[in-house]
């Protein structure tokens, strides 16, 4: 029985005659996070088959459970279409489930084939009543311990009983490419986090005001770069001094004017160096209301420099929920 990682991918399936489109390109992207692993990518209809090299499978889920796209992931066994040897595969899975415990199961068969019988409700009660009688084990059909799945394709059957989360969303590059506007605050990481998660490739552009902010700050901004590349595998990062620029917009009128005056002067230059590597939207970490900078009326003003669009993932949100997808 060949173990292999079983890939599902939720909202593309929402696609009509581009579903193919972002299929590839979710191919694409799994094949880079695992390309150091030496893990094969296969695609299926409606599934994709991700095949480890031999004690290689948790090195693999890391970097697969980080790409967008995919909704979750199974390391499964791969096994003939028939019933004994699907009974036989659930029995060892359970093994491993009911080591020095004695938890409740409950069996979920989905038939890809509908060719194949028995239907899946008796697929289900089979492979349970073998895993009770190897075991022993309560089912529970509304709390169990864990859960026994098997999806019988057009070739194989899969038999697994472990599920592990992946983020969701769309193909990081499906959606075109975006510039986020990256401080050494929570805010705007996370809302590069969020665009990315929509399909976009991101670049991030961080404004250094040196000596009102320190070098320590600037490692910190490249520290989160570091963190966001985990998801998309590269990200650029572009360090603009503005320490001149700020003592100039400060000098030039009515001070309390002058932090709506920066951040106009940061969507300026941002969406320059947006244009140059063909990116087609801005980010920011803004919140409405947030601080004083972020009203309705200053949102407004700053964004009325842009050309093109700015996103603001964030926007309603609250703090407490921005440090929890921070967390």
């Amino acid at each position: 029985m060949a173990e292999v990682i079983l890939c599902r991918y939720g909202e593309i399936f929402l696609k009509g005659g581009n579903r193919a489109f972002f299929e590839r390109r979710l191919v694409d992207n799994m094949r880079r996070a695992v390309a150091a692993t030496g893990a094969r990518v296969e695609r299926l209809h409606g599934r994709i088959l991700v095949w480890p090299v031999e004690g290689t499978t948790e090195r693999v889920l890391g970097p697969l459970s980080r790409v967008f796209g995919l909704a979750s992931l199974s390391p499964a066994r791969i096994v003939e279409k028939d019933l004994p040897a699907i009974s036989r595969a659930a029995v060892e899975e359970a093994r491993l489930q009911a080591a020095g415990a004695r938890p409740s199961f409950k069996v979920e068969t989905r038939r890809a084939d509908k060719r194949f019988q028995p239907t899946s409700p008796e697929v289900s009660r089979q492979v349970g009543a073998a895993v009770i009688d190897a075991f022993g084990l309560p089912v529970d059909l509304f709390h169990p311990s864990f859960i026994i799945g098997i999806e019988i394709g057009f070739e194989h059957a899969f038999v697994y009983a472990r599920t592990v989360a992946a983020p969701g969303g769309l193909p990081i590059g499906c959606s075109g490419k975006a510039d986020l506007l990256l401080s050494g605050g929570i805010d705007s990481p996370v809302a590069g986090w969020m665009a990315m998660k929509r399909g976009l490739q991101i670049a991030a552009t961080y404004f250094h005001s040196f000596p009102y902010t320190g070098d320590r700050t600037q490692e910190k901004v490249a520290g989160l770069a570091r963190l966001l590349a985990r998801w998309q595998g590269a990200v650029e990062l572009r360090v603009v001094p503005f320490t001149e620029a700020q003592k100039a917009l400060r000098a030039a009128g009515d001070p309390r004017y002058a932090v709506v005056l920066y951040r106009r002067m940061m969507v300026r230059v941002a969406e320059r160096l947006a244009r140059a590597r063909g990116a087609g939207a801005l980010i920011t970490g803004e919140a409405l209301g947030q601080v004083a900078s972020q009203t309705l009326e200053n949102l407004s003003v700053i964004g009325e420099v842009a050309t093109l669009p700015i996103l603001r993932p964030l926007v309603t949100h609250d703090k407490q929920e921005t440090i929890a997808w921070a967390r």
